[in-house]
């Protein structure tokens, strides 16, 4: 019974001891969650959380870089932190580009007392209309004739010198300027991010572009080729007043939100610095296309030399993308994923030599890279050649009607007149195609050539269409004549 009788009091003790334990547990809790012992950060350093963060790339807030662009806008608050920011501009005003020598003391000697060349561009964020670029903005130039989605203000710009811009280069103008002096360039976007979304039904949100800079230095055969620094930002280009009203709804929709959730978004900053991506993808960034006041006083256009007639059918012409050599170094490698546009796999295939990435097969690129770029890239390695949807032969007036007059002289020797026709070759079946393949064969600007016309019967001209190509033969022959406009100073080009 004595064992029995001192239960009770053990099992007060242990009672009682348990709640001094659990009061004392209790009583520091809201000393460990009060003001200033409670950080976001340290949860977010937690490696669950940093799994997204290890996919993104190293961070270069402490890399110097050559160069620095500062965009004069303001970013937009409404941007969740660790997002790139997003800055919102108006269609046709000017905005600043400070263009900033970062280099430190001995660093880039080759470039000190000289000009380099920085091109910039307005290209689409989204992936989707990356694939589609050329169409979207030939669609726009066909519904804002004579209009440029990118310009340079070049009376407002400072330190800049023979500014150009490609009359078929849209979104496109490029300068030379001394990093040793202060620059400064202003651009103007003239196209609207709801101009490319997918519905027009109204209130649709507008797709996001991107302003990039690409720097070169000059070679030893002059040209500007030899990349030095690149980067971007994002933006949404609205109509005129239409980004100071977005960019004021977005700050009073953050002065309504809580405390807590404010601190999710970033600040709103005066003006939006550039970050570092990798150089455009293109193949050269020479150009070597007329300028656009270049006018011609002619009536014929001499023709670019070549061999091509009906009844010698050459290989189908496609762009010349490099291919890729086995014995390519690893460098070579990276270098030929930049020019034929794959510079988000490189960090992928960073140690993949030229035989590496050869002996892959359809189902690994596709594993790696996904099925639209995996495909992509496969048929960039093996080199496959795509044949054009349709292939017309011409042969100019002037040329034409000089063997002409000749078979009638020689008589019997009319047997061996021998015409020169080239090839065009269509892959979008439009008027605004041909025109510029014309333009390119003239060596031209397209702006210069006014109508199409096709010879009908009787000798009536009728105004050629995207339909009426679309109902062209394959390996259709035309004879080209070309005629003045007296409004201008264009031509009208007649098929016959």
């Amino acid at each position: 019974m004595a064992w029995a009788l001192k239960l009770p009091l053990t099992d007060e003790v242990i009672e009682s001891g348990l709640v001094q334990d659990f009061d004392a547990s209790l009583s520091g809790i809201g000393q460990e969650l009060g003001a200033g012992a409670y950080s976001m950060s340290d949860v977010l350093s937690v490696p669950i959380f940093k799994q997204e963060e290890s996919n993104l790339p190293p961070d270069t807030d402490n890399k110097i870089l050559p160069f620095q662009y500062v965009l004069c806008a303001a970013t937009s608050p409404a941007v969740k932190l660790h997002d790139e920011t997003l800055t919102y501009l108006n269609q046709g005003q000017s905005y600043e580009i400070r263009m900033l020598d970062n280099r430190k003391i001995g660093e880039l000697p080759e470039i000190t007392g000289k000009m380099v060349k920085s091109i910039i561009r307005v290209v689409f964020h989204d992936r989707r209309l990356q694939y589609t670029e050329h169409q979207q903005l030939e669609g726009w130039r066909w519904n804002r004739p004579g209009d440029r989605i990118l310009d340079l203000d070049i009376p407002m710009s400072v330190g800049i010198t023979d500014p150009r811009a490609n009359p078929t280069q849209l979104n496109t103008v490029e300068f030379l300027w001394d990093p040793s002096k202060r620059t400064s360039v202003f651009i103007q976007v003239h196209c609207i991010s709801t101009e490319f979304t997918m519905r027009k039904h109204g209130g649709e949100k507008g797709v996001p572009f991107r302003v990039q800079i690409d720097t070169f230095k000059e070679n030893e055969g002059g040209e500007y080729t030899e990349h030095l620094h690149s980067a971007s930002c994002q933006i949404k280009v609205f109509k005129p007043k239409g980004a100071d009203r977005k960019q004021k709804t977005d700050r009073e929709k953050m002065e309504k939100r809580a405390p807590q959730e404010k601190e999710k978004y970033q600040p709103s900053y005066e003006t939006t610095i550039l970050t570092e991506c990798s150089p455009w993808p293109e193949i050269t960034y020479v150009n070597n296309s007329p300028s656009p006041g270049f006018n011609s006083t002619h009536n014929s256009f001499p023709v670019a030399e070549g061999n091509g007639s009906p009844n010698h059918q050459p290989e189908p012409v496609v762009p010349v993308l490099d291919n890729l050599l086995p014995t390519a170094t690893p460098q070579e490698a990276q270098q030929w994923l930049l020019r034929n546009r794959f510079s988000p796999f490189c960090r992928l295939f960073t140690n993949f030599s030229g035989t590496d990435l050869l002996k892959l097969t359809r189902e690994d690129v596709i594993q790696i890279c996904g099925p639209a770029d995996g495909i992509r890239l496969f048929n960039a390695l093996k080199g496959r050649v795509v044949r054009p949807r349709l292939t017309i032969y011409v042969c100019q007036e002037s040329q034409h009607g000089r063997e002409q007059q000749q078979k009638h002289e020689n008589g019997d020797a009319a047997n061996n007149t021998f015409f020169i026709y080239h090839a065009i070759y269509l892959e979008e079946l439009t008027a605004t195609e041909l025109t510029e393949k014309l333009a390119q064969l003239f060596n031209i600007s397209p702006r210069q050539i006014n109508q199409i016309f096709k010879q009908g019967p009787t000798g009536i001209h009728v105004l050629v269409s995207d339909e009426m190509i679309q109902n062209f033969q394959d390996e259709v022959c035309f004879v080209l004549d070309t005629m003045k406009d007296d409004t201008s100073d264009g031509y009208h080009i007649i098929l016959k």
